[in-house]
This record gives C-alpha cells, sequence and structure tokens, in this order.
C-alpha cells in the first residue's frame, strides 16, 4: 500500500513497513533534529510544517496513514493530561481524524504507550476509540511488547489498526510472539522458530547521554586470557570500567572475571541497571534486572546501563539503536553529514518505534 507518515521522527514507521513491501509517499515531522536525521538516511526531506497548519488537499491520495502520535501526554512519565486544553500535544490526535474524515483514507495505523489504556479510567482511549468509529472504521488493537519480535528489551505499546467500513478488514490481530527477521520474505517466515535474544535490557528512553556526570571522563577497558594446564585450555575474560575526574584521579574501579562457561566458552553474568548514578530512580519499582530478564523500556527521560559481571557500564548509542531494531548506525549523522551528539542519540531512539513490531503488523496489512 502507498502510506503517508505522520509525526515521522527518525523514520520508525517507514523502515518497518517499506521492508514489509509498502511505500511511503509523503511524511510530516515538525521538530528539526529527527527531521534531519530522517533526511540523511532516506534521502527525502519530510515537510517540516506543523501538521495543523496543512491542509488535507496538499497531501498526496493514499491507501494508508501511519502514526506514533505523540504520547508525552498520556505516559507515565508525562504530565498525563491527555485530552487537555493547556497541551495540545494531546490534541494532535484530533488532526489524525481532520485528515483522515478529509481524504477517506481506507486504513490507519497507529502507535502510543501502554498508558493510554488506563489514562483518565479509560475515558481517553474510549474517545480515540469512539472517534475513529464515528469517521467509519472498525478498529482493533493489541499491547504488543518489543521482547517478543526479536529485540531484548521490554517495551510495551498499543497498536492500533483501523479499516475504513467497505475496505477489506485485515487479519493483524491477535498478534503475539513472532521472531522474523525483515531480511526473508513473508513465506518463507511461516513456521519458522527465530531466536528469543536473552538476556533483555532496559527499556530505552531520551536521556541516556551520561553514567556518572559531573565531568568525569568514562573509562572501559577488557581482554581475553588463555591458559593451558594438563593438555586443558581455559579462557577468560576481564573488564574493569571507572570513572576519571578533571585531575586524573579514578574513582573505585570495578573488575569482573567471567570464568568459563561449557566447552571453554566463558561465561558471564548480564543484568540491565536503569540510571547507574541514580540509586533512587526506579521503573516499576526496580533499578537492575536479574540476569536473563527484559531489559526496562527504553524512554526520554532515563538512562540505561548493564552489569556485565560485577562490571557496570552504560550502552552505547549501537546498542540502543539494536534494541529498537534500527539498522546500525541510524542516528549517527544529519542531513550534512555532521556527527549527531551522542545524547540526541539516546533521545532519538528513545522516542522510536520498534521496527521488528511495525515490520510484522506491515506483512499483515492489504497489499
Amino acid at each position: 500500500m502507498r502510506f503517508i507518515e505522520l509525526f515521522a521522527g527518525i523514520g520508525g514507521f517507514r523502515l518497518g513497513l517499506e521492508r514489509a513491501g509498502h511505500q511511503c509517499v509523503w511524511a510530516n515531522e515538525f521538530l528539526e533534529k529527527p527531521r534531519s536525521i530522517y533526511e540523511y538516511n532516506f534521502k527525502h526531506a519530510p515537510d517540516g510544517r506543523d501538521i495543523r497548519t496543512i491542509r488535507a488537499d496538499e497531501i498526496p491520495d493514499t491507501d494508508l496513514l501511519v502514526g506514533g502520535f505523540p504520547c508525552a501526554t498520556f505516559s507515565v512519565a508525562g504530565r498525563r493530561s491527555g485530552f487537555s486544553t493547556e497541551d495540545t500535544r494531546g490534541t494532535l490526535f484530533f488532526e489524525i481524524c481532520r485528515l483522515l474524515r478529509s481524504k477517506r483514507i481506507p486504513y490507519v495505523f497507529l502507535e502510543n504507550v501502554k498508558g493510554l489504556l488506563n489514562h483518565d479510567g479509560g475515558r481517553t482511549f474510549g474517545v480515540i476509540i469512539a472517534s475513529l468509529d464515528e469517521l467509519g472504521y472498525d478498529v482493533q488493537w493489541e499491547c504488543l511488547n518489543s521482547k517478543n519480535f526479536g529485540v531484548p528489551q521490554n517495551r510495551e505499546r498499543i497498536f492500533i489498526v483501523g479499516n475504513l467500513r467497505g475496505s477489506p478488514r485485515p487479519q493483524v490481530f491477535p498478534l503475539g510472539r513472532c521472531f522474523a527477521t525483515h531480511d526473508e520474505s513473508s513465506e518463507s517466515q511461516q513456521g519458522k522458530e527465530q531466536r528469543v535474544f536473552e538476556p533483555y535490557l532496559p527499556t530505552l528512553d531520551a536521556h541516556y547521554n551520561q553514567v556518572g556526570g559531573g565531568g568525569r571522563a568514562y573509562i572501559d577497558e577488557s581482554g581475553v586470557n588463555a591458559e593451558s594446564s594438563d593438555g586443558a585450555v581455559r579462557v577468560t575474560q576481564w573488564r574493569r570500567s571507572y570513572f576519571r575526574d578533571s585531575k586524573g584521579e579514578h574513582t573505585p574501579t570495578l573488575t569482573a572475571n567471567m570464568g568459563t562457561g561449557g566447552n571453554n566458552v566463558p561465561y558471564v553474568s548480564v543484568k540491565a541497571v536503569l540510571t547507574p548514578e541514580r540509586e533512587e530512580k526506579r521503573q516499576n519499582g526496580r533499578r537492575i534486572k536479574e540476569d536473563g530478564e527484559p531489559s526496562f523500556t527504553l524512554t526520554a527521560q532515563d538512562r540505561h546501563g548493564v552489569i556485565v559481571g560485577s562490571t557496570l557500564r552504560k550502552l552505547t548509542p549501537l546498542e540502543c539503536e539494536r534494541l529498537q531494531g534500527l539498522p546500525d548506525d541510524w542516528t549517527k549523522w544529519y542531513r550534512d553529514g555532521s556527527l549527531v551528539p551522542d545524547s540526541q542519540r539516546y533521545e532519538r531512539c528513545g522516542r522510536a518505534v520498534t521496527v521488528n513490531v511495525i515490520y510484522e503488523i506491515g506483512r499483515r496489512l492489504p497489499k
């Protein structure tokens, strides 16, 4: 299908849907920084105007409208003002309704945070579903977790698919667990078992740029030792991480000797940690996961790290991209080829949709 992408960000919807065989014909993103990253990667600049100022007749005709409409007003991390007149981000959903009403687009595909379900006692979600119903759409929806789609991140989001009455209704939900990879055809995925990533890492957020702060440099060193005794080879790995302040002094060093697993394969415990420099920071009451548990959800507010053995380090921008199913270095460059600061890379990953989930839903939409 031909689709238009609203609130496009860095193009997560487009990545997933184009891998599933659909075609983007127009995109809109008001914020300059994500728009610049989008243009570098797709070689196509999204319309940068405020969506509220764009007339329906200025947008190409399309089969599908997609978008993760701004969620800060619905998230547990935001003010939860919903459709408040004081916070216009919540009302941007009605810009989607305006375009659907004017253009009679056959299909709509939306994403938002899980908190949308219980905001204002469920009334906010009820308004959204009722609005789509009044516009003539039959709606199906499901809360899906990214950890069930081949990425090691615990990230629950609401996905809504609607079809204009008279258009064929796609069988999308329930979707459940799925581990298909985008480089294989839809036909080859049927009944094929895919690897589940263990252990899971924390949910990404948009404020993930530092672990130590305070002007300290973060040092991460590692190595491999191999020893032979009585014909047996013992392989050990080590890593130490520490902060070096402006005077060159070190804070206490963490070390890890990861030992030996079966067949002389080193084993190390890996635990996701939320905001390593703030012990009081919690997400759902916890700061450190157990070995093998899903990671915390990447968000725009928290920072994330990982404890490898007894070594604490922050996640890299590349790791955050992979947690969202993005191609490596997707957030690395602006349109002019200049480097994106790590702080922005973390934020863009935290605000993105998980590409793997979008791809799987896209496979189930009409072609």
